[in-house]
């Protein structure tokens, strides 16, 4: 069904209005014709009515037809309008167009098929313009909520900005506070541990079976305490960047072996057997042997701690690319797949209760990963609850000491130069916390 269009004609002369009411007719266009003199009467019922379109006499008894565009567009009144012209008016169309009128057409050429094609096609290019008038209004709507979005998102980012410095203040001041309380309660838990080795000594005194037990718990509580105070000061250090390491060339089976025999005790109460194999051609490496040592014994510490019954196997031996592999592997407990990601963060146990079966400050790992990526190595863990764990740390036979010159002269390794420059890196750029391709998978 066609849409019937309200239209409105303006114009003085009564045998103009019948024209374009006939040709209209004549066309077929549905429609509700009003008509009206003047251009007062024209904006009256333009403020009062909504019309399709209005056909506009240029020559007005009371004003010009570019006065009353003029009037209806100052008063955001919107409405398709085709100015009728007579003969000689043609050289102001250009200024009725500018002014706001949609079309224009000479009185003379009126006929059904003209005034019904401009008619047609001044709705078309008028409800274009009004899409595009409310598609530029949300826009202009859109980029208001967005200036405002971008300034709320500013005031966040600044606040972000602030208590993300608020935060690095408080991590150097825990940090400050850890090494300087960890510091300060070493020398009196050195005491302790010091007096309690002396009064268990044979020349000091016999002591009753009692007295000899109580005194050997305030010596291996102390010696527990003293490890724990060790971890949060090297920790803190760690976070602070003051920890250094102190390089040189050693032989890696003999500091393995060595804290494999201090270990050995715990496990031998806990009735675990502790497995060690070395398949080295070169055992020499340039590393800090002290910092080797720890990582071991903390690997060793954890798979005590967390193994009831079973064994526990260290495996040292050469990977390609001049690296070496330290495999600590246990039947212990294991670890479920999501807590992989949090293993090796500080202060991270699995069981966070304060009722946790297994006791520690949660800094082994994330200490052992810290060195480890110092050293310019990977660790790797693979583990099965119920069925046990293996951490495989991978090192280079030789580290890089930033802080060494770079014309210092080349250390041998059996044979071996070794470099220390300053302008190489010495933390890799990715670790890895699963097993590697090509790894095999551990059974236990």
């Amino acid at each position: 069904m066609e849409e019937t269009l309200k239209i409105l004609v303006v114009d003085d002369d009564e045998v103009d209005r019948i024209s374009i009411r006939s040709a209209l007719t004549k066309a077929g266009v549905q429609m509700e014709l009003s008509e009206v003199g003047d251009g007062n009467d024209a904006f009256s019922a333009l403020t009062t009515t909504a019309y399709h379109c209005v056909f506009l006499d240029y020559s007005l008894p009371d004003q010009d037809g570019l006065t009353l565009i003029q009037q209806l567009r100052s008063s955001e009144i919107k409405v398709p309008l085709i100015v009728l012209t007579g003969q000689g008016d043609e050289e102001i169309t250009l200024q009725l167009l500018k002014a706001g009128a949609t079309d224009y057409l000479s009185k003379s050429r009126i006929s059904p098929e003209t005034l019904s094609q401009v008619l047609r096609s001044a709705i078309r290019v008028y409800r274009a313009e009004m899409q595009a008038d409310l598609a530029n209004q949300q826009l202009r709507e859109s980029h208001k909520q967005l200036i405002c979005k971008n300034q709320e998102l500013e005031r966040q980012q600044q606040q972000i900005q602030m208590q993300k410095f608020k935060l690095l203040e408080a991590s150097r001041l825990k940090s400050l506070f850890l090494a300087t309380i960890s510091h300060e309660l070493r020398t009196p838990m050195n005491a302790i541990i010091g007096f309690s080795q002396i009064l268990l000594r044979p020349k000091f005194g016999q002591l009753t079976h009692q007295q000899g037990d109580m005194i050997e718990r305030i010596l291996n509580n102390g010696k527990h305490l003293l490890m724990l105070l060790n971890e949060v000061l090297d920790f803190s250090k760690l976070e602070g960047g003051g920890l250094d390491l102190k390089a040189e060339i050693f032989d890696v089976s003999k500091v393995i072996n060595l804290a494999v025999s201090e270990m050995r005790s715990l496990a031998d109460a806990k009735n675990l057997s502790l497995l060690v194999q070395t398949d080295l051609q070169n055992p020499l490496v340039f590393n800090d042997p002290v910092r080797v040592k720890q990582i071991l014994i903390n690997l060793l510490s954890n798979a005590i701690k967390f193994t009831e019954s079973g064994e526990i196997w260290v495996e040292v031996k050469e990977l390609p690319a001049n690296r070496v592999a330290i495999i600590v592997q246990d039947t212990g407990i294991g670890i479920a797949p999501r807590d992989f990601k949090h293993i090796f963060e500080a202060f991270r146990q699995v069981d966070q209760t304060i009722t946790r079966k297994y006791p520690g400050t949660g800094l082994g790992l994330a200490i052992i990963d810290s060195l480890v990526r110092m050293m310019g190595g990977k660790i790797f863990l693979e583990s099965k609850l119920g069925v046990g764990s293996m951490f495989k740390i991978e090192l280079p036979h030789q580290i890089t000491l930033p802080t060494v010159a770079d014309d210092a002269p080349p250390l041998q390794l059996d044979g071996e130069e070794v470099f220390c420059s300053a302008n190489k890196p010495h933390h890799s750029s990715s670790q890895a916390r699963k097993a590697p391709i090509g790894y095999p998978k551990f059974k236990l």
